[in-house]
């Protein structure tokens, strides 16, 4: 073989070494990228990793504005609590889970008259406070609603006297047990926090009432509602500081609902929202009437179904 000929020979076997190396270094990093982008690398809740494929979990939508099933936890006032009768609940006027026509309840709006009826549950008790919320989560969780209604909180603050209101430390602490209970059970499922309504404005709107402060003397919120006509110093301070608890709680509720990804508060309106004597109970003047129900459906509904980014 000649020298020109045996040079040439190298020559080709170099190209095929190069070309060889470089099929080689292609097919690794076709694997590497069939490796990532091949597998769930963002399981449910976890954060998004960076990069275009963040921008893309960013941009799916986590709140769904029309869940197909509702369950309500709560007190008496998601029972309808004095809407129908003196002393007595009235579920089908509840806010959340009702089917009265006068009021289109919250699931009614969300799933329409005939799949509320077979697709809501209430769970509320009359009477229960935060450290209840826990027993009535994993009840509700059993039915796997895709939307949990939660107003809870008022006899927290309607207690016999001041110093017997739950704590604002207990109270944090009971409604992220009772979440965590929740997403134990169902981790995406969504959770709409209505807040506690303004107790000190329904005393001021139900005083009024000679009938009304005679049903509070049986022992509704006396913490607010007790010796209603009284306006000395202790009278206001006794009733200021039920006010001011009321806004620590719902602080709470909003802090810890801004920590879950499918919870959202309905942005303090039901406590900001201005119940007249129409919206109250003809029997108590304190719990909502049934006009007043319709109005907590209102805010609710709005709440679920505003798109936020």
């Amino acid at each position: 073989m000649g020298l020109g000929t045996e040079r040439g020979t190298r020559r080709v076997r170099r190209r095929r070494s190069r070309a060889a190396l470089a099929v080689r270094a292609a097919a690794v990093l076709t694997a590497a990228v069939v490796g990532v982008t091949g597998c769930d690398a963002v399981g449910g809740d976890s954060p998004a990793p960076s990069g275009s494929a963040s921008k893309r979990t960013e941009a799916a939508p986590v709140w769904d504005t029309s869940p197909e099933s509702v369950a309500a936890v709560g007190d008496s006032i998601t029972r309808g609590f004095d809407a129908c009768t003196v002393l007595s609940d009235c579920p089908e006027v509840s806010w959340a889970t009702g089917s009265s026509a006068k009021v289109d309840s919250l699931a009614v709006r969300l799933l329409g008259r005939a799949e509320a009826a077979e697709h809501s549950w209430n769970y509320a008790v009359t009477g229960a406070r935060m450290a209840d919320l826990t027993g009535q989560m994993t009840r509700a969780a059993a039915r796997k609603p895709e939307l949990v209604a939660v107003m809870v909180g008022a006899n927290d603050a309607c207690r016999a006297t001041t110093s017997a209101m739950t704590s604002v430390a207990d109270f944090r602490a009971q409604f992220r047990e009772a979440m965590g209970a929740l997403r134990e059970k169902l981790p995406k499922a969504q959770v709409y926090v209505a807040s506690i309504p303004d107790l000190k404005r329904l005393w001021s709107q139900g005083r009024t009432n000679p009938l009304g402060k005679q049903v509070w003397k049986l022992g509704i919120c006396p913490s607010m509602l007790g010796d209603a006509d009284a306006l000395d110093a202790a009278a206001t301070l006794r009733r200021n500081t039920v006010r001011d608890r009321v806004a620590d709680y719902n602080e709470v509720l909003r802090e810890v609902c801004a920590k879950d990804r499918r919870c959202r508060t309905d942005d303090g309106a039901v406590h900001a929202f201005r119940f007249g004597t129409d919206q109250l109970s003809r029997w108590d003047w304190f719990h909502p009437s049934v006009d007043g129900q319709a109005r907590l459906a209102e805010i609710a509904y709005r709440a679920v179904t505003a798109k936020r980014p």
